[in-house]
């Protein structure tokens, strides 16, 4: 039996092997992952009968993997969160782990995926997000690595984030930049989206550093920031009724 290992946390990392090893001595451990790129990197070429997936990763959150390479594999998701659905967590050939892993979950949850006499059915992403990310704790925090110190940033603290030349950076309301390790797609995940909107591919804003908007040429809003932004950002007419029902709450 082929498992791999998606989790970005070393001591969770060490646990699910050591208890893979002590019950289940004759499974194989294929590949030990901590990031979204390097799964679906490994995924493109690799299979695995079973997959541990932790929901956060290094880079970003899990559903980036699913988006972007097919994964035949069972999984069984793991987390630290106790606010998700772990009850009623039960998505085709998905179980669910609750961290620090305990023997008695782990030996259920692997005996279920054992058990299981059906081929295995795809993966169904969008079930999995309506039950996670509805019930997710937003991010509260990001933390930012400058030199050898670690700066922590609340997210109410931050006016926007935007992509450039492959980076993503953070603008505080007092106008700091830092530079951050998700991805903007990574961030959108996480963020409340009463709080954020996404108002470019390039650009998530929140709804404090929202200044002016103005009409402006083929049926788009111009929107000005607070910090100010460095380029015009447009928002394009068929996300305008999004981004209104956005500002007024709804």
């Amino acid at each position: 039996m082929k498992i791999l290992i998606v989790e970005d946390e070393i001591p969770a990392q060490v646990q699910l092997e050591r208890l893979i090893c002590m019950c289940y001595p004759d499974f194989e451990i294929v590949g030990k992952i901590t990031s979204v790129k390097s799964a679906v990197e490994w995924l493109a070429t690799q299979t695995a009968d079973l997959i541990f997936m932790d929901v956060e990763l290094s880079d970003g959150v899990c559903f980036e993997i699913f988006n972007q390479v097919e994964v035949t594999a069972q999984v069984i998701i793991t987390t630290a969160y106790d606010n998700y659905a772990v009850k009623a967590f039960k998505v085709n050939s998905i179980d669910y782990l609750l961290k620090p892993i305990g023997r008695d979950d782990f030996t259920d949850a692997v005996t279920k995926f054992l058990r299981r006499k059906q081929p295995s059915v795809p993966f169904d992403i969008e079930a999995l997000k309506q039950l996670i990310l509805p019930q997710a704790k937003y991010k509260q925090r990001f933390t930012v690595r400058l030199g050898e110190r670690i700066i922590v940033l609340d997210t109410a603290d931050i006016a926007y984030f935007y992509a450039e030349e492959k980076a993503t950076f953070m603008i505080t309301h007092e106008n700091k930049r830092y530079l951050s390790d998700f991805s903007l797609d990574a961030i959108e995940e996480q963020l409340n989206p009463k709080e954020f909107f996404r108002l470019t591919r390039g650009c998530i804003a929140g709804i404090r550093a929202i200044g002016t908007i103005a009409k402006y040429s083929n049926s788009r809003l111009k929107v000005l920031l607070q910090p100010p932004y460095h380029e015009n950002i447009l928002v394009s007419r068929v996300r305008i009724p999004l981004f209104l029902n956005w500002l007024e709450g709804k």
